[in-house]
């Protein structure tokens, strides 16, 4: 059972309206902790925060429309927060103007999103040597971008594989990011046949949704306070990192993203796709809560245990124990963390699987505000 009621769910959003009644709704109806953390890491003020999460709102509701406005001359989009709205690449000055009809900014890019979608997918089509981390692509610049740890023979072959595809490769220097379980430790978890670690990602009807290294089809879980939640009705990991956790014994399903007790419960009122440069915010059991901006759409991780692919990328930390907990973008559930390649003195990347991807694979129904 959940220690938080609906009561003081209704109390928060409340409390928030009434306080931050002089921002645009969308910045009104984002929790205080929510604030502080945008705050604390982006280097923003107050106003700016709030201001910034009415812009990426924004964003994200024009997205679908500049899209199919740029038709087949879409070359991807992102938030600028200079700007403070999307920016649409198109390799065709012809449909720009409707595409600005639509309240987004273009820019001329030298390769359209489905050229660098093709490449990429071929690419994800190989085996990747451990040397190679992680590959994307980069709607911006029109590149294939592969991540490598170390220049060996069979990372170097990889890249040439990448380049085969006419789409130009750029080559980066990262760690290999690691998944984010954890042996049982306190806190406010959940765990996975008594010993392993996890962090709720979502609330849907009938259970939650989480991350699929977390644990397999028929495990059983236990809540923060040591009684019966459920069990896993089923998972994937690798190729992808998600899984639904049917529960009962008494617990129920909260539209809220958890502050672990040091920020304020953030409402969950939808799933709309936050584009790059967009602010992001992820809630764990280990780190709580940690914000940062999202980098990459569509990027295949390679983990030690195989590749996961169309995961997004972010400037946010996490550690172990955090795995399958909440990236949350201002009201709009984004998906649940997958692995990391840094932790949160030093910061470092943190992957997570879209939560839209979970619903739809499973035919579940998100718990909203």
């Amino acid at each position: 059972m959940r220690r938080r009621t609906s009561l003081a769910v209704v109390a928060l959003a409340t409390a928030t309206l009434m306080s931050l009644a002089f921002v645009p709704t969308v910045a009104a109806q984002a929790s205080p902790g929510l604030l502080a953390a945008m705050q604390h890491d982006l280097g923003l003020t107050t106003e700016q925060a709030s201001l910034r999460l009415a812009q990426e709102h924004q964003a994200t509701d024009v997205l679908p429309a500049a899209q199919h406005a740029a038709g087949a001359a879409y070359g991807g989009a992102w938030f600028d927060p200079t700007r403070g709205k999307l920016v649409v690449g198109v390799t065709d000055p012809a449909v720009g103007a409707a595409v600005r009809n639509t309240g987004s900014d273009t820019v001329l890019v030298p390769v359209s999103a489905a050229e660098l979608d093709g490449a990429k997918a071929a690419l994800d089509r190989s085996t990747a040597p451990a040397s190679v981390t992680s590959w994307r692509t980069d709607p911006k610049t029109g590149h294939l971008v592969v991540s490598i740890n170390r220049s060996d023979a069979a990372a170097l072959a990889f890249v040439k594989r990448a380049k085969a595809s006419g789409i130009p490769v750029r080559v980066e220097s990262a760690p290999r990011p690691v998944t984010a379980s954890a042996g049982t430790v306190g806190g406010d978890p959940y765990y996975i046949n008594g010993n392993v670690r996890c962090s709720i990602g979502f609330s849907v009807q009938g259970g939650f949704v989480s991350a699929g290294h977390c644990g397999s089809a028929g495990s059983t879980v236990t809540g923060w306070d040591g009684s019966a939640m459920g069990s896993f009705v089923d998972s994937s990991f690798p190729g992808n990192d998600y899984s639904y956790v049917s529960i009962g014994n008494g617990w129920w399903t909260t539209p809220v993203v958890l502050g672990w007790g040091t920020t304020s419960d953030q409402l969950v009122r939808g799933s709309n796709v936050a584009p790059p440069g967009t602010s992001i915010c992820r809630s764990g059991s280990t780190t709580h809560w940690h914000c940062g901006v999202v980098e990459a759409l569509n990027e295949t991780v390679n983990y030690a245990q195989g590749s996961v692919y169309e995961l997004t990328r972010t400037s946010v930390c996490a550690e172990p124990g955090d795995s399958g907990g909440s990236f949350i973008s201002g009201d709009q559930a984004q998906g649940v963390t997958s692995g990391t390649n840094g932790n949160c003195t030093t910061g470092g990347q943190t992957w997570f699987q879209p939560v839209n991807e979970i619903l739809q694979r499973y035919g579940l129904t998100l718990v909203t505000a």
